[in-house]
């Protein structure tokens, strides 16, 4: 899968996608250029008080070089997913991401996210055959998820 592969099927899960990439120019910061950011917000303003329920990044951020993301072409999806998710795919729960032994940089595989694992993000550099239906699904989850949490704030 490439990287606007999964952007233009993440796109297409609902009108109320929004997807940012930033990129020079347009006000945000520099190490966020490239990567791209998924909210469920059916306006299309930029939620203040939610994360997004999906990111992609192409590059090591300070704290996070541990995927090797300087590599030629790298990039990495990162997916807020359900516990019960986490614990099928890890064979460990959110809070024990640390016990979980996998290689952050192995391509085509998924593992807790090198920094928010134990908040429940799940990582894949490069998604390939082995993943890309995993990533699919897993996308497709967390927007479900992003939908349900902004419907019901928005009928308090």
């Amino acid at each position: 899968m490439t990287m606007d592969e999964i952007i233009a099927y993440v796109s297409g899960l609902d009108r109320g996608v929004l997807t940012l990439r930033p990129r020079e120019g347009d006000g945000t910061p520099e190490i966020a250029w490239g990567d791209a950011f998924f909210y469920h917000s059916p306006d299309g303003t930029v939620p203040t008080t939610v994360q997004p329920f999906a990111t992609i990044v192409t590059k090591d951020y300070l704290d996070d070089t541990s995927s090797r993301l300087d590599r030629p072409d790298a990039f990495r999806v990162n997916v807020h997913v359900p516990k019960e998710d986490f614990a099928r795919l890890t064979g460990h729960a959110p809070r024990d991401a640390g016990r979980v032994s996998a290689d952050p940089s192995e391509p085509d595989t998924v593992f807790p996210h090198p920094v928010y694992g134990t908040m429940g993000w799940l990582s894949i550099v490069n998604p390939g055959p082995r993943t890309a239906g995993t990533v699919r699904e897993l996308l497709r989850t967390a927007h479900g998820v992003a939908r349900s949490r902004h419907e019901r704030r928005s009928a308090d």
